[in-house]
């Protein structure tokens, strides 16, 4: 385990990649709502009195997780305190940015909670591990499509299986001659986790990233597409294409109606 046991009880993990940009142009992106939007799921702040004090994020229809802002410093550092998946104890996630020479930037995030038992630790290591493919998707937004106008589309829904039976079934769905026009090329795929992220040409320049993953400390699996549009014609492309994708996703992976009924 890389969980870092303090005294007082804190435990933690800790994340740092490198991505291009000034920290103005990176803070943009993970500290606002657009900018947090274009590369990881819908997010909205709440200000009072012009400052951030709390934000929400959007996985799903009865996963929209908030957290109270407990430091903004821009464009350094911020730190967000929730609720965890699972009943662990609240999670505090702290979000560090620092200029390096050749025009990039290191962004470190720090995942913490407070417990006396190893009980929670999984929730730590699978904060870190689900996230890894989000980071992914923020390297390519900042790499090719930096500061652009961005639309979301987002699909996702439990699967009665494991998140390799859950693979097997997206991916086998997937065959040309099934899916709406996509085309472009392949950034990253692995089956551990199990994730794909495609930078997109066609239906226009975006990112659609593919995925299937289960949440620490039990509930069901959850298939997830996200397709992240970017530029003047974002809006245009996901209002033509969206339709489309959503027949498809819902024939393939119908919703519970006890889920579909909280939209």
């Amino acid at each position: 385990m890389s969980v870092k046991k303090e005294a007082s009880g804190r435990r933690s993990v800790q994340v740092e990649f490198e991505v291009p940009g000034t920290p103005e142009e990176v803070w943009h992106a993970i500290a606002t709502g657009p900018g947090i939007s274009s590369w990881f799921v819908p997010c909205e702040f709440e200000e009072q009195g012009g400052k951030p004090v709390a934000m929400k994020l959007k996985f799903g229809p009865g996963m929209e997780p908030s957290s109270a802002l407990t430091a903004w410093d821009p464009p350094r550092t911020f730190t967000a305190q929730g609720e965890s998946w699972g009943g662990a104890p609240p999670l505090t996630t702290e979000w560090s940015v620092e200029a390096r020479a050749g025009g990039v930037c290191i962004v470190r995030i720090v995942y913490s909670l407070f417990a006396s038992t190893d009980e929670w630790d999984n929730q730590l290591e699978g904060a870190k591990f689900v996230f890894a493919g989000f980071l992914r998707t923020l390297r390519v937004y900042l790499t090719h499509f930096r500061g652009q106008r961005s639309t979301l589309t987002q699909f996702v829904a439990p699967f009665a299986g494991t998140e390799a039976e859950a693979w097997e079934a997206m991916t086998a769905a997937l065959a040309p001659a099934g899916v709406p026009a996509l085309r472009g090329v392949v950034e990253y795929i692995t089956q551990n986790p199990y994730d794909a992220l495609l930078r997109l040409d066609t239906p226009g320049p975006g990112v659609a990233a593919l995925g299937t993953f289960g949440f620490p400390g039990g509930g069901p699996t959850m298939v997830a597409m996200n397709f992240y549009m970017y530029g003047d014609q974002a809006a245009a492309t996901v209002a033509r294409e969206a339709p489309l994708w959503q027949v498809w996703f819902q024939e393939r992976f119908p919703m519970p109606a006890e889920l579909g009924e909280r939209e």
